[in-house]
């Protein structure tokens, strides 16, 4: 188990995390209460100005840790791929726009078709628009999701199969984030966790909880320690590794979005401390 974290130096936050916030009131309570990163939702930024979103980001002394999300390449239908591409390409410019340095990708799988085709057009994808990213000086996070999500969210289900996609695309803007969440099971974790800090893509760290039971299997995660994931035995692999970047707490919580979200932003940071 690795050491106590000591400060919020590292702390990140997702906005979904705090759902009901706007961004500009997450930017003011975030900045508030220590938090030193923040990840930014796209859904967030609908009618704004992008540029005066990155003063106030700027103004608020936070950095901008990613901008999420991208992805959902796979479609049977060819007019479905392209408008992915075009919509992640929006992506990239708007992550440029605010100052993040990656998107963090959720692949996509479309339930039409083989798996291994949703994963053929993922690839291609990422490849339609690296060029574009590496121009905006952005970089793409391919996000293995859990293999409950293989019908529709995503075709990549492993941090060995995010791994393989990442050699075969062959570019050092490409990289994996990682999330306990999607990731806790799978036995060859550590070994993955060390075959990508080795070849220097190890671009993020997303942290929850699993409750056990749970009440939906998307919009009932936990605050770190309220479930079974280990999550300070899976950030020491990480920090074994070399990573010692932001830690992202993401939590999709009906529940904690009902709540007052100034508690919730206490909750979050207490957790942090004790349980991550």
């Amino acid at each position: 188990m690795s050491n106590k974290l000591e400060n919020t130096d590292r702390l990140c936050l997702h906005t979904i995390t705090t759902k009901p916030w706007s961004i500009e009131i997450a930017l003011e309570q975030y900045a508030g209460a220590g938090v030193r990163g923040i990840t930014i939702w796209r859904d967030t930024l609908e009618g704004r100005d992008l540029k005066k979103i990155r003063r106030r980001i700027m103004d608020a002394g936070l950095e901008v840790v990613s901008l999420c999300r991208g992805g959902f390449f796979p479609s049977a239908d060819e007019t479905e791929r392209e408008r992915a591409v075009l919509d992640n390409l929006e992506a990239v410019h708007e992550a440029e726009a605010v100052g993040a340095p990656s998107i963090v990708l959720v692949p996509g799988a479309d339930p039409r078709q083989p798996l291994e085709d949703s994963r053929r057009q993922i690839e291609e994808g990422i490849l339609r628009i690296n060029e574009e990213a590496k121009k905006a000086g952005v970089r793409l996070s391919i996000e293995p999701l859990h293999p409950m999500y293989a019908d529709t969210r995503s075709a990549v289900n492993t941090l060995s199969q995010a791994n393989d996609m990442c050699d075969r695309i062959g570019d050092s803007n490409v990289g994996v984030a990682v999330d306990v969440y999607h990731l806790w099971w799978d036995p060859s974790l550590g070994e993955q966790i060390e075959s990508s800090a080795r070849h220097g893509r190890l671009f993020a760290f997303h942290v929850c909880d699993w409750l056990s039971p749970t009440s939906d299997l998307l919009y009932d995660r936990g605050l770190m320690g309220e479930g079974c994931i280990p999550v300070p035995e899976i950030r020491g692999k990480m920090e074994e590794a070399g990573f010692h970047g932001f830690i992202e707490v993401e939590i999709f919580s009906t529940r904690r979005w009902s709540m007052d979200q100034s508690r919730n932003l206490k909750d979050i940071i207490e957790a942090y401390f004790q349980h991550t």
